[in-house]
């Protein structure tokens, strides 16, 4: 990723990010209480991840989101994917990742500089070793690149739910990293996946 490319991809992060928690902080308070109200348990659902990977350094961060399952949904079973109908997904969850809101809370792990609004999902450390062996080059889809709240993979598939979603998100993540070779690239396919992420949230097509 060119320099220009890399400088103009993080100032557009920041404005958006600005941008949507402005625009979006009223829904905050709200989705809080009905979170409490459906369920007991924190709110925010706080996650280590898989970061930016460098040449001799792996950056690990904790995300942030509204908490959609039960606080105990992993007690029992350890890390699991979730599933289709997941039944560890409380009532309000399952609305809040309908329309991608339990997301918001990552606007602040932008701000932070943790992640980017467009690339690839930061995947778990749990997983991180069993996907590495499992998928050809896996670990280079986030070499030099901060994983998104969105991204190609996002808006075409969902939620993974088995290690052949992550087979077929990595092609998507390859994909997009060719596309910020240059500004006018970059600039078209992060604001394509943009309007694709909105109407999945307008019209409540998420997992």
């Amino acid at each position: 990723m060119p320099a220009s490319v890399a400088i103009a991809k993080r100032s557009f992060d920041i404005a958006i990010a600005l941008f949507a928690i402005l625009i979006t902080l009223p829904l905050w308070p709200m989705l809080a209480l009905a979170i409490r109200l459906d369920s007991p348990g924190p709110v925010i659902f706080r996650q280590l991840r898989v970061g930016r990977v460098g040449t001799h350094h792996t950056a690990l961060f904790e995300m942030w989101k509204f908490r959609s399952m039960r606080s105990d949904a992993e007690k029992a079973s350890g890390a699991v994917w979730a599933t289709k109908r997941d039944p560890r997904v409380t009532r309000i969850g399952r609305f809040l990742r309908k329309t991608r809101l339990d997301e918001l809370p990552q606007l602040v792990n932008v701000l932070k500089g943790d992640m980017s609004i467009v690339g690839p999902r930061p995947e778990r450390p749990g997983f991180y070793g069993k996907l590495e062996r499992a998928i050809p080059f896996f670990a280079e889809r986030t070499h030099g690149l901060r994983p998104g709240i969105t991204g190609f993979a996002q808006v075409r598939q969902g939620y993974d739910t088995c290690i052949d979603d992550v087979r077929r998100k990595v092609g998507f993540d390859h994909a997009y990293s060719m596309r910020l070779s240059s500004l006018g690239a970059w600039f078209t396919t992060d604001v394509s996946i943009m309007i694709r992420t909105v109407m999945v949230m307008v019209t409540g097509r998420g997992q």
